[in-house]
């Protein structure tokens, strides 16, 4: 991240080269004097930081609201690909940091309500399902890796810490009953198979991933039930082999929006009674994999605050526990992959149960 205090003398310059000053400054009622002498707000220094990357590292509250009500939206990244909140973090700005936070949920939640954020790219076929181009095309298990054709990481090696925690908090005990969609490399399967649960339901869309299963001998482990389909198309049978008393969902290809079909398909209840929740009632424990947003820390702290409150909408509390998520990464770690899905320093470990009726 460069130094943000390298700016031009205020004297002989631009309004907008001015109100990237004042904003860095946390001058507030300059920014609004500038505004309101036509300084155009979508204005950008050399390295791409707009009004709100400076405003940000100025820390100051009430210039982040007055950049953002102009405009500039909360996700905007520099050239070097940081966020504002990326530079209210490296000046110890907290306040500044969650007022950010707040304006991506906000923002989020209003693009919901205008169905402008339904996770379809623009010009893809709404009828067509969000992973199709993933289930058609072949992946590959290299090493430690599986990926796809792409050569996008679908799932990583250094994922198993935090798949094994993920199966602790799924399968506290022996002879649970548990739900995991999504087989992936198998880690957190293996993981709860060392944990003895009574029943193991896997759900797997993926052919070569379900090969891949047949193959490792998966489907001739006593106690595990394979579901071979998108979860979708699975949920009867997702049903008739349930309650569950743990559920874990991390699926590839896949947007928040299905994630979100997802919680809705296993939390919710029919009017007349005769479909139950999925997740056992009242100690049932639920998890995903917390990748949502996992390229910006900002991304993912919002994405957490959306899907906590979407949640507690269908009766669902949610805990999220810090853990460190890049003990094992290097400059390896992401070696021949397109596209890292994960570059943050601590993971949010989703912790969901029923809200209890006091």
């Amino acid at each position: 991240m460069s130094d943000i205090s390298d700016q031009p003398a205020a004297s002989e310059i631009s309004k907008e080269a001015q109100l990237l000053s004042a904003c860095h400054e946390g001058n507030s009622q300059l920014v609004k004097d500038l505004l309101a002498q036509g300084a155009e707000i979508f204005v950008t220094d050399d390295t791409g930081r707009t009004a709100l990357h400076f405003a940000a590292a100025s820390g100051d509250v009430e210039t982040i609201k007055i950049v953002l009500g102009a405009g500039i939206p909360w996700n905007a990244l520099d050239v070097g690909d940081y966020t504002a909140g990326d530079y209210a973090e490296s000046g110890g700005h907290s306040d500044a940091y969650e007022e950010l936070v707040q304006a991506g949920v906000r923002a989020e939640l209003i693009l919901r309500m205008f169905g402008a954020n339904d996770g379809n790219v623009d010009g893809e076929d709404k009828d067509k399902a969000a992973n199709d181009d993933y289930l058609t095309q072949p992946v590959v298990y290299s090493g430690d890796s599986l990926v796809d054709a792409e050569k996008q990481g679908v799932m990583m090696a250094w994922e198993a810490p935090l798949m094994e925690l993920h199966a602790k908090v799924i399968c506290a005990s022996p002879g649970k009953s548990v739900l995991n969609i999504g087989f992936g490399m198998g880690i957190i399967d293996t993981a709860l198979q060392n944990l003895s649960p009574g029943k193991h339901v896997i759900v797997e869309a993926h052919p070569d991933v379900y090969q891949h299963m047949k193959d490792e001998g998966w489907d001739k482990k006593p106690n595990v039930h394979i579901l071979f389909g998108r979860w979708q198309d699975k949920l009867d049978d997702i049903r008739a082999l349930g309650p569950y008393d743990g559920v874990f969902f991390d699926t590839f290809g896949e947007f928040y929006k299905d994630l979100d079909d997802f919680h809705k398909a296993i939390f919710a209840t029919s009017d007349d009674g005769l479909i139950k929740p999925v997740l056992s009632q009242p100690d049932g424990i639920y998890s995903f994999f917390n990748g949502m947003g996992g390229d910006h820390k900002l991304f993912n702290d919002v994405y957490c605050h959306v899907v906590r409150t979407d949640l507690r909408n269908l009766g669902i509390e949610t805990a999220f526990s810090s853990v460190a998520s890049d003990t094992a990464m290097d400059e390896s770690t992401w070696k021949g992959i397109k596209r890292p899905y994960w570059m943050i320093k601590n993971y949010h470990l989703p912790t969901c149960t029923w809200v209890q009726n006091e």
